[in-house]
């Protein structure tokens, strides 16, 4: 599959970043998300975290994850806007990071999941019938359905502290690229009002179990 040259350049820069962060460890505190570091005025840090990977590993499934993705979103949208929607969530993932994480100093993440993820849920909206697989299950099954569990798990990793994962940075990244897109192509609520309207729910579900304490 061929690459827009706007996706290659930011595949390029994430890895650029990222080589940099594993060898220099001060460059790597410097620009992380970093709540302390936030709060004492170093905003930019929720925009260059997005830029580092804590391994090879952890670059190498966001990177292969745009690369599946990003023509989805530039075919319909063209290279400006997915350049906007993929910063616009990034940036979605670090304030809800922020808000859910606001009294917590030594919170700190890095990684792209953030603007991928709004990308994904992105190319969903717009091919919301592609059939996505997931290891161990054989069976594909419709984008949209896959969206929509991926965000219930994300809340469901957010409560209990599953693992080293930015869940909180994925769900914002999500909704990022779902109001970004719908913003973009508002007629996606005429055509395809019902996953429109399903692809919602996680995100209702999200803030309503905040308002009610338990998240």
């Amino acid at each position: 599959m061929k690459l827009h040259p706007v996706t290659i350049v930011i595949i390029a820069l994430n890895i650029i970043f990222t080589l940099k962060g594993l060898k220099d460890t001060s460059f790597f505190e410097r620009y992380k998300f970093s709540i302390g570091g936030i709060k004492a005025g170093q905003k930019e840090r929720m925009f260059t975290s997005g830029f580092l990977h804590v391994d090879i590993s952890h670059i190498f499934f966001n990177m292969f994850t745009l690369y599946f993705f990003a023509n989805v979103v530039i075919a319909y949208m063209g290279p400006l806007y997915f350049v906007l929607m993929y910063v616009i969530s990034l940036l979605a993932g670090s304030l809800l990071a922020l808000f859910f994480h606001k009294d917590e100093p030594y919170y700190s993440a890095v990684g792209a999941s953030g603007a991928v993820t709004g990308i994904l849920y992105a190319a969903i909206l717009l091919e919301p019938n592609m059939r996505l697989g997931i290891m161990f299950i054989p069976m594909p099954m419709p984008a949209y359905v896959f969206g929509i569990g991926y965000l219930l798990y994300s809340i469901y990793g957010m409560k209990k502290r599953i693992g080293n994962i930015g869940h909180t940075a994925h769900f914002g990244g999500a909704i990022g690229g779902y109001v970004t897109t719908l913003f973009f192509m508002p007629n996606l609520i005429f055509t395809d009002t019902l996953v429109v309207v399903l692809m919602a729910v996680p995100i209702i579900v999200l803030f309503v179990l905040d308002k009610m304490g338990k998240i």
